[in-house]
């Protein structure tokens, strides 16, 4: 039972079985997902998961269950789960499965802590530091020029863009809100991530002030359409203050022309953001640290702001309980107080130990890899007679269906409507 476990009282030897039948468990795991005879999903539809499935249930039960039936449950969990590790899973966000990552996860869970003051994360603290100013040495920008912190995922690095570019240029919206404001809107490209729609609602800017400039058939933004409409947003009595150009769209892996956005922003006063979940070997004003998505997973991103003390400013709160200022150390390093969520999970030592692990270097080499074999596959495909654009969105959802039910293999299509899809 869990009661023998510790910090129970000779609770040692039946922790230490415990833990290395769960090891076991997830080795087992681990050399499945590897091995490409294997499915990649065993899927049931949610109605069989929800009935039970070989004597496991999801249900809770009001009284304890024997350590047995936890391992039967952890098995099970991961053998009804999807493997994002297996050699034919190339749907969203997970790729691969990196051994060094997770031993890292591995110590996190197991350090159990939190980040928001030195304290209690000292390490991670310093580790996370260390990262952002290495990123900072790939910029470009020179020391003390910028500032940033690791963020769950694309869209809330997204939304902490848009929350300080409108700090930058509204300060007063901190306090008196968005009644304070004129009509403020902002520009993206049509092609552009969803989450800035979502970023606008959640701030109070409101979607319909998210304006989408056109693409060309490559799928980058035409600069000339983004003059037009900043132009077009002035005379109807809006501010224009924040442009995203995307470097590697979602569909398309298209790149924006950032030199040519930068002059409009540059000549119209912009905030000049680019997102960077697909591509961040490239370096701009904020770094998406997915070297995750497609590339390597490490399930963490970070956000980097060109202007130091800004995220402080934005969002600090100065709460007394949390954010001493008499402390014995410098409390510079209580990183809580410039987020939006306070404490944080901590995903910044799985990056720190891969990075130790390959350098700088190994991680290039890694990511030149995978750009060749998507070169590879791009001139494969030119070369097949029988493989052609498909138009008709419900050609390729049907053929996902089918490879997802009998567990062949995962992939991600993203239907544009209008437009072709690859698949």
């Amino acid at each position: 039972w869990f009661t023998d476990l510790l910090p129970a009282g000779n609770g040692e030897r039946y922790t230490q079985d415990f833990l290395l039948d769960v090891f076991n468990i997830l080795f087992n795991h681990i050399q499945k997902t590897f091995n490409g005879k294997s499915k990649v999903l065993d899927f049931h539809h949610p109605h069989q998961l929800l009935e039970g499935l070989e004597g496991f249930t999801l249900e809770l039960s009001d009284e304890p269950e024997p350590l047995e039936q936890i391992l039967v449950d952890c098995s099970d969990t991961l053998k009804y789960g999807v493997k994002t590790g297996h050699p034919r899973y190339f749907n969203q966000l997970s790729s691969g499965l990196d051994m060094i990552g997770l031993a890292g996860e591995w110590l996190t869970a197991t350090a159990n802590t939190n980040m928001f003051t030195f304290e209690i994360a000292p390490l991670f603290i310093i580790m996370e530091e260390l990262i952002i100013k290495k990123m900072q040495e790939l910029i470009g920008w020179r020391e003390r020029e910028m500032d940033g912190i690791f963020s769950p995922g694309g869209t809330i690095s997204n939304l902490y863009s848009v929350l300080v570019a409108r700090y930058k240029f509204f300060p007063i919206v901190k306090t008196k809100g968005m009644a304070a404001l004129p009509r403020i809107v902002l520009f993206t490209s049509e092609h552009s991530h969803y989450s800035f729609e979502k970023t606008s609602a959640v701030l109070g800017i409101g979607t319909e002030n998210v304006i989408a400039v056109k693409c060309d058939d490559r799928g980058k933004m035409i600069v000339s359409d983004l003059e037009e409409k900043i132009l077009k947003a002035k005379e109807q009595g809006h501010v224009p203050f924040y442009v995203s150009a995307t470097a590697g769209t979602t569909v398309y892996g298209a790149f924006d022309p950032f030199s040519e956005i930068a002059d409009i922003c540059e000549k119209y006063g912009l905030w000049m953001h680019v997102d960077m979940c697909y591509a961040s070997k490239a370096s701009y004003t904020s770094f998406d640290f997915w070297t995750t998505e497609r590339l390597i997973f490490v399930a963490c991103l970070s956000h980097v702001e060109s202007e130091e003390g800004l995220l402080q400013a934005c969002n600090q709160m100065c709460a007394k309980y949390l954010f001493q200022p008499d402390k014995p150390y410098d409390v510079t390093y209580d990183t809580g107080d410039k987020t939006i969520q306070c404490g944080r999970h901590v995903d910044i030592f799985k990056l720190w130990l891969m990075w130790k692990a390959k350098g700088t270097c190994g991680f290039e080499l890694q990511i030149n890899k995978c750009l060749e074999n998507a070169e590879y596959l791009y001139k494969k495909l030119k070369t097949l007679e029988n493989f052609e654009l498909v138009f008709p969105d419900e050609v390729a959802a049907k053929i996902k269906a089918r490879m997802m039910e009998e567990g062949t293999a995962m992939v991600s299509y993203q239907p544009l409507k209008d437009k072709p899809n690859f698949f």
